[in-house]
């Protein structure tokens, strides 16, 4: 009417971004309030996020927007929390005016829309220039973000971001952001490949002794191995899977036994229980424990390190379970370090899997457990025990 001309429309995935926080009452000139990771949950935040064997490749990848200092760089996790940054100490001091540290979450909701938070959102990398921050006082950045998708599943498991003053990020570091995510996920290909090549080791001994049509798979049902059935890449696994007998889609009933990150599925055509998975907790005068792993196909062991051959013998003392409060009080004297208890079972459930299960911890059922180091001075390792 006026005769001036209209604002211009945000780019449609801006303008998502503001409905969505405009529907949420979040407050463009303060945004809400920061919340950091204490320095525990950090680490289990790392160590869980599958993003750390591929933070090397990022950073040398993106070397040459970060090495003139006027950049950041940032991974975060799927949940948006900033899990490492690196950058020149003034951008650094920069971005900690803003929150913009590790173990802030850097979600849309918490902090509007930003590369991180809408790249998780959109599910697509982003370039978020200058006003086009919802939250004002982040006007002076401009920053770029692409998603980091696990190939096993296809989840995203995580951001990495490029960020800084506005007249420092060129239009086509989006493209090279994007370019770096893509070769962390070829990365995480080649590492998911490597992994079932360890599984196809330890399986394949088991296997030929077995008979029988078998199939070994990853905790995501990808193939590692199979003798007597026709090959395929992955299996759809049953939610839940544990030893004992399942049946699993296109094979039918299946003895289920553990393998070192993975399973061992044996075809059967008998009705019963099936053989029972037994495990042997054996330590040593080092405090390190031998976890012997068994069942119909033959056996397998882990190395445990003395904190965790305490964890699988305070779990065997207690087949009803514990919770993550009380094994906390067990091993470090106090209820309040459950943040490290989860890291430490997240880290022998990569190696034991389906064995150990949760809410509350405890061996899974059907498994017979024999903890000979907390047996009488008459019982001896091999013989028939079982602590339920």
């Amino acid at each position: 009417m006026a005769g001036d001309r209209p604002p211009a429309r945000p780019r449609q995935v801006i303008g998502e971004s503001w409905a969505r926080l405009l529907g949420a009452g979040i407050d463009p000139d303060r945004g809400a309030d920061l919340h950091l990771l204490e320095a525990a949950d950090l680490q289990s935040r790392r160590h869980g996020s599958g993003l750390d064997t591929v933070l090397d490749g990022l950073t040398r990848g993106l070397d040459s927007v970060v090495a003139d200092g006027d950049n950041i760089l940032v991974v975060a996790d799927a949940d948006g929390h900033v899990l490492w940054r690196s950058g020149a100490p003034r951008v650094l001091q920069r971005a900690d005016r803003l929150g913009f540290v590790e173990g802030a979450c850097w979600g849309e909701s918490a902090v509007g829309t930003n590369a991180i938070g809408t790249a998780l959102e959109s599910g697509r990398a982003v370039q978020v220039f200058s006003a086009e921050h919802f939250v004002r006082t982040h006007h002076t950045w401009t920053c770029a973000g692409a998603p980091i998708r696990n190939p096993r599943t296809g989840a995203v498991l995580g951001v990495v971001d490029v960020s800084g003053p506005a007249a420092t990020i060129h239009p086509t570091t989006l493209a090279l952001v994007d370019t770096v995510a893509r070769l962390a996920e070829s990365q995480l290909r080649d590492h998911h490949r490597h992994v079932l090549d360890q599984l196809r080791a330890v399986a394949a001994p088991i296997m030929a002794r077995s008979g029988g049509p078998t199939i070994a798979v990853d905790v995501d049902g990808w193939v590692a191995a199979v003798d007597e059935i026709a090959p395929r890449s992955r299996l759809t696994l049953p939610h839940g899977l544990g030893p004992g007998r399942s049946w699993v889609h296109t094979l039918g009933e299946c003895d289920v036994e553990p393998l070192p990150g993975g399973w061992l599925l044996r075809m059967v055509s008998d009705p019963g229980d099936g053989p029972a998975t037994t495990i042997d907790l054996r330590t040593g005068s080092d405090g390190t424990m031998t976890v012997l792993v068994g069942g119909a196909g033959g056996r397998w062991t882990h190395r445990a390190s003395p904190r965790h051959a305490e964890i699988l013998s305070h779990l065997a003392a207690h087949p009803a379970g514990v919770s993550a409060a009380q094994l906390s009080q067990h091993l470090f004297g106090t209820a309040a370090r459950t943040v490290t208890v989860r890291a430490e079972i997240s880290r022998l459930r990569k190696r034991l899997g389906g064995l150990l299960v949760a809410n509350p911890y405890r061996f899974a059922d059907g498994v017979q457990v024999c903890d000979t180091s907390a047996l009488p001075g008459g019982v001896h390792p091999g013989m028939s025990v079982e602590l339920h």
